[in-house]
């Protein structure tokens, strides 16, 4: 178990000059943020304000020295009664404190800090409270159950609370009385947090969030004038067999950390050797690139010399294409032209053939004309009626001899 306990509030009877040190330093331990003054004013002024009237009676009814003597002393007694109601109902309220003023039993009010005065026996300040400070306090809890249901050894929940509303905290509760409920709320409230923790993870509890824990204890106890000004986990303890278990676990998470380094710098030396191996091969790769590329401007220049030069035969295939086509264009186109030309005479010359035609069969019928036979002609009268087949005969065959002379014999029948 943790040796140390729960802080103890606890509110104590002083007189007025222990109060400073009660509210800063406590009682035996334990936190004192409310202390009940003892009255120290009393009633032994009225003795000599009695004292007083009874002297100054004397005086009154005495006569001689006696009767001075009697007025002096009852001076003397009043001064003094004053002066001692005087200073004792002097009342002197530390900074940071409140004083908690009643009348006849019943809380009136509260009395700030500084000097007051409390004229009337039946005042008095029946308590003053810390106020200002942040008081600490410690619960260390034991036995919390975690969500597997593991008892953890111990959660120490450390808080911080201010007394906001001191009459309320006074009438209402009172610091025994408190101390009370402020650990109970406060185990209910880590014994919850317990509850949603793994036990793997109970030390994550140490220095988590616990606003949420503040802000239900402010609730809860904010009715009695009290307010929770901070709150953590500083430690948790698990069970001493789970700690073996973890101790064992922990061993082994070093040996696999080691493991895991050694892992590690090997890996990184395989690493530093691939690196090594991959920029030997970027270097290489570099150089043959640079030597593709070499050969790749050389192929780039052989291949445009070669388009160059194949450009230029083409061309000149082109021109001598284009030059062969004029030429046969201009040829044909000539020949064209001889032809057109040609054809023009022969449609001339087609006139003159068929005139030379036609002056050659004049030529031809005058020719033939010279040549025919010149026809005889035989005048015979027709009244004689000669037809007979003898002088047929007989001109037949003088006809033949008649044709070989120039003349010509046309035979001529005449009539009468």
């Amino acid at each position: 178990m943790s040796g140390r306990e729960f802080s103890k509030i606890k509110e104590s009877l002083a007189s007025w000059s222990e109060i400073r040190q009660l509210l800063r330093g406590g009682e035996s331990g334990q936190l004192v943020p409310v202390v009940i003054p003892k009255d120290r004013r009393g009633f032994a002024w009225v003795t000599l304000l009695l004292l007083s009237v009874y002297l100054a009676g004397t005086a009154v009814f005495a006569g001689g020295a006696l009767s001075l003597l009697a007025a002096v002393g009852a001076v003397f007694s009043l001064i003094v009664a004053l002066v001692w109601l005087w200073r004792r109902a002097i009342i002197e309220i530390e900074e940071g404190t409140t004083g908690v003023r009643s009348r006849w039993g019943a809380i009136i009010g509260t009395l700030p800090p500084g000097r007051h005065y409390l004229w009337l026996p039946w005042d008095r300040v029946d308590a003053v409270v810390d106020t200002s400070t942040e008081i600490p306090y410690s619960a260390p809890i034991v036995a919390c159950p975690t969500a597997e249901n593991v008892p953890l050894k111990s959660i120490e929940f450390f808080l911080k609370f201010r007394i906001v509303d001191p009459v309320a905290f006074v009438r209402t509760i009172g610091a025994g009385n408190f101390d009370l409920v402020l650990s109970s709320a406060v185990q209910d409230a880590i014994r919850q947090r317990s509850r949603r923790v793994n036990t793997e993870r109970a030390y994550d509890l140490r220095g988590s969030d616990v606003g949420d824990m503040q802000e239900l204890l402010t609730r809860q106890l904010g009715r009695y004038g009290v307010r929770i000004t901070g709150a953590n986990i500083p430690d948790v303890q698990l069970p001493d067999q789970y700690q073996q278990h973890l101790a064992t676990r922990e061993k082994v998470a070093k040996e696999l950390s080691a493991f895991e380094r050694e892992w590690e710098l090997t890996r990184k030396r395989r690493i530093d050797t691939l690196l090594m191996e991959i920029e030997r091969s970027k270097k290489t790769r570099d150089a043959r690139i640079v030597e593709v590329r070499a050969a790749a401007n050389t192929a780039r220049k052989d291949v445009a010399r070669m388009l160059e030069e194949h450009e230029t035969e083409a061309q000149r295939v082109r021109w001598e294409i284009e030059a062969k086509g004029r030429a046969e264009l201009t040829a044909a186109e000539n020949e064209a032209k001889g032809l057109r030309r040609l054809a023009d005479s022969y449609r001339d010359n087609r006139a003159v053939l068929q005139y030379e035609l036609a002056r050659r069969r004049l030529d031809v019928g005058a020719k033939l004309a010279d040549s025919a036979p010149r026809p005889v002609v035989v005048r015979t009268s027709g009244a004689s009626g000669d037809t007979s087949v003898l002088s047929t005969m007989l001109l037949a065959q003088l006809l033949p001899q008649l044709s070989g002379d120039n003349g010509q014999v046309k035979p001529q029948s005449q009539t009468p």
